[in-house]
């Protein structure tokens, strides 16, 4: 299984988009600090995936009083005995998770990937068509509208796993010809 988490902010991210000829299309922005982070794995054979969130307020130091990386520490926790009670021990006696080299991936069991290459992390893939899906042209309001669309996304890809496999297996897109 390959496992990471994602960031996605409030300001919305761009890319190219069609839009009426002579109107040039626009996306709003806002100063905006909260960010909402995705913990996600990808069933590398089955291409489930399973996802948790954590808010992150701009402040979110002084509401809780831990750092960033103790906060990521806490969900990747929750996150990991989220994928236990998935793939529970008795139908699955051995799951191999692979993560980055994040702070908050530490652990004696833990073997890393060597730095700067996401491109052996198959989820990094996901991650970009569920930015595309997900936020791409979109200014939220709020956390809760942010969150809103990614789960609708997540659950969009949970109905279709042979996109999922077919994005973190890297084939390209089959052009048909008719």
């Amino acid at each position: 299984m390959s496992q990471d988490e994602a960031r996605f902010p409030m300001v919305p991210t761009l890319c190219a988009t069609l839009g009426v000829k002579g109107h040039r299309p626009t996306v709003g922005t806002r100063d905006c600090k909260d960010l909402l982070y995705v913990f996600a794995v990808v069933n590398l054979t089955t291409a489930a995936v399973h996802a948790n969130t954590r808010e992150s307020p701009k402040n979110a130091k002084k509401k809780t009083g831990l750092s960033k990386t103790r906060r990521m520490q806490e969900a990747f926790a929750a996150h990991l005995r989220h994928v236990g009670r998935t793939y529970p021990r008795e139908k699955h006696p051995r799951v191999v998770l692979l993560i980055d080299n994040a702070p908050w991936h530490r652990g004696r069991p833990v073997e890393r990937l060597p730095s700067y290459s996401p491109q052996l992390n198959p989820i990094e893939r996901f991650w970009k068509k569920l930015r595309r899906r997900a936020t791409h042209n979109r200014l939220f309001d709020t956390l809760a509208d942010l969150k809103t669309s990614l789960r609708a996304s997540l659950c969009y890809f949970q109905t279709v796993r042979h996109k999922v496999k077919s994005i973190i297996e890297g084939r390209p897109k089959r052009k048909t010809n008719k």
